[in-house]
Order: structure tokens, then C-alpha cells, then sequence
């Protein structure tokens, strides 16, 4: 799950375009940004300076940076659409709830599809209190 807290870095680059996007539009009347060739310098490394800054503050976790964006690039629209989505989440879920998925992630990993259906299913039918017994049972490994 520690690749669902960090955002990758072409989703970072997406959101901020996005805001840069937001924000020109809110403060003038032109709605569509120019194409990257179109871009100012300025602009760009606006865009880039805090990818540039999670590479270099960051060397053991490069690999896993770029295998993000790779992995990106490969994705369709929806799929895209999708890991925004769960990202949003995963940033608005209280700490108790993402122990919980983290724990929950591990262990369907090794599971197959059918077995993670039945864990899925008696994990919706379980009370607070039997979830809480289930992840003392079943930890997540630490990050």
C-alpha cells in the first residue's frame, strides 16, 4: 500500500497542471492552456520543479518513481480516472481505516480472485469490533 500513499509522479505532474489550469481560468477569460511546446519556461519548470525535488530529495525510492510513471503512461483514461479516485480516497481516509486496507491489501495479494471475494464478503458482514480482532490477527508489515 505504500505505492497508494505516494502519489507517482505523472499524477503529480497531471494535478498540478490541473491547478495551473484552475487557477488561469479563474483569473482570466481564457479557458484551454497552450500545448507543452507552447509553454513559457517558467511554466514548465512550475510544472516540473516538484517532481525534480521528490527525484533528488529521494534516491532509494528513483526505481519505484519511474516504474510509477512507466506504469502511467500504459494506462487507459479510465483506468487513470480510477487511480485518481482512489488516491482522493486513500488521502481523505483516517489513519485506523488505511491500517485496515493496508492490512486487508497484503493479505488478498497472495489470495486468489475467488478467495479474495470470500474475504471481501466476510469482511462487509463483520462488526467493528470483529474487523479490529481480524487486523490484530493480521497486521500489515511495517513501511
Amino acid at each position: 500500500m505504500t505505492r497508494l500513499r505516494q502519489l507517482p509522479a505523472l499524477a503529480l505532474l497531471a494535478t498540478t497542471l490541473f491547478a495551473l489550469n484552475a487557477a488561469d481560468a479563474a483569473t482570466t477569460t481564457t479557458t484551454a492552456m497552450p500545448a507543452w511546446e507552447q509553454l513559457t519556461p517558467a511554466q514548465r519548470e512550475l510544472l516540473v520543479a516538484p517532481i525534480r525535488e521528490r527525484w533528488n530529495s529521494s534516491p532509494d525510492e528513483r526505481a519505484r518513481m519511474y516504474q510509477h510513471a512507466q506504469r502511467w503512461q500504459q494506462m487507459t483514461p479510465e483506468q487513470r480516472s480510477r487511480a485518481h479516485h482512489g488516491m482522493r480516497r486513500w488521502e481523505h481516509m483516517d489513519p485506523q481505516k488505511r491500517e485496515e486496507m493496508r492490512a486487508l491489501f497484503q493479505k488478498m495479494r497472495a489470495m486468489s480472485p475467488e478467495q479474495r471475494r470470500v474475504l471481501r464478503d466476510q469482511w462487509h458482514a463483520m462488526t467493528p469490533e470483529q474487523r479490529k480482532a481480524w487486523i490484530d490477527a493480521n497486521p500489515a508489515t511495517p513501511r
